[in-house]
């Protein structure tokens, strides 16, 4: 019943982190962080692209449309909008359950 809710609302796909990894680490996804730079310069995802939020509408058009698109945040939030907003644009999307938080509760590298 969840994955109904979650289509009619237009939510993306949740991942998460050690999927988001493989996935990445196979050459099918990039990361990408729409947090701010704040955010991002305290703590972020080695070899993940940055893109925040509020800039992703101008520069969408910079991210690969022949890979997945894991958009990841803090917690998931920011990253389901983000997901949502380039799937409308024709990109293949998930989003990062529970963010970096779960990535690096999950033991992956961060920086």
């Amino acid at each position: 019943m969840f994955g109904f809710l979650k289509k009619l609302l237009g939510l993306p796909d949740g991942i998460r982190a050690q999927e988001a990894q493989a996935l990445v680490k196979a050459g099918n996804a990039v990361i990408l962080d729409v947090r701010t730079p704040a955010e991002r310069k305290a703590m972020h995802i080695p070899g993940s692209t940055h893109l925040p939020l509020d800039d992703l509408s101008g520069k969408a058009s910079k991210l690969p449309k022949e890979k997945t698109i894991i958009c990841q945040c803090a917690s998931g939030m920011r990253s389901a909008s983000a997901a949502k907003q380039l799937a409308a644009q024709g990109f293949t999307t998930l989003n990062l359950s529970g963010g970096i938080a779960s990535w690096q509760a999950a033991g992956l590298p961060t920086k």
